[in-house]
């Protein structure tokens, strides 16, 4: 898989602090974006994140490209409603057979036998796949072969504040493998760029006690200490 930043609304922690301090200033955003200081938007936006008011966060917005990752991860990941999303499709783009790369879990990949029978039925639906297509069939009818293990290339817009609330379920040990790799990919790459938005970025155990009870990982202290990290 491949997780890349694109692009990202410029300084990021300072127009959501301007957007913070227009709400009880007499002077416009363009006015206090131009005369805040680093250590002044800092400082005020940890102050309004910290009480809660995260409204302002939206107003930082950041686009990643995500490639190499499979249909199975991606439908997961259009479940967050808050956000945009453009696709790969599967209808319009004919792949020939050795263009059709798969994801392989790890615990299929670790496991010969395991991976001996993932791969043949992998290749079994990709010969279909062309079959249907040598026989006149249109890709978006030949594709129903077409596993979730396929890869596929999306791209992906989210606000601050929806991009926390996708790191605190999606960070987690208890997320599906694949979408925790890319949700902590995606967690390094904005930290870079808005360190005060993403100071606490993670799963939600980097805020409290972890929601999970009785199903929590264990290893609450390691994963907080690996997204201080990032």
């Amino acid at each position: 898989m491949k997780v890349e930043l694109i692009a990202h609304t410029p300084e990021p922690d300072k127009v959501c602090a301007a957007s913070a301090f227009i709400t009880w200033k007499k002077k416009t955003a363009a006015e206090l974006f131009s005369e805040l200081s680093d250590k002044e938007a800092d400082d005020f936006l940890r102050v309004v994140m910290n009480l809660g008011h995260v409204s302002v966060t939206e107003h930082a917005v950041f686009t990643f490209s995500i490639s190499g990752v499979s249909r199975a991860l991606t439908h997961q990941l259009v479940r967050h409603r808050m956000a945009s999303y453009c696709q790969q499709s599967q209808r319009y783009v004919k792949f020939g057979e050795d263009e059709i790369e798969v994801v392989i879990p790890p615990k299929i990949e670790e496991d010969e036998k395991s991976k001996e029978i993932y791969l043949k039925a992998i290749q079994n639906a990709k010969e279909g796949y062309i079959k249907l297509l040598e026989n006149g069939i249109a890709p978006e009818d030949a594709r129903f072969l077409l596993p979730n293990a396929a890869t596929t290339n999306i791209i992906v817009t989210m606000n601050a504040r929806e991009l926390n609330h996708f790191f605190s379920v999606r960070a987690c040990e208890r997320t599906q493998w694949e979408l925790r790799e890319v949700a902590t990919e995606m967690v390094r790459l904005v930290k870079k760029k808005a360190p005060v938005l993403f100071e606490n970025a993670g799963p939600n155990c980097m805020k409290g006690p972890c929601p999970e009870k009785n199903l929590s990982c264990g290893k609450m202290e390691e994963v907080r200490k690996k997204f201080r990290e990032l």
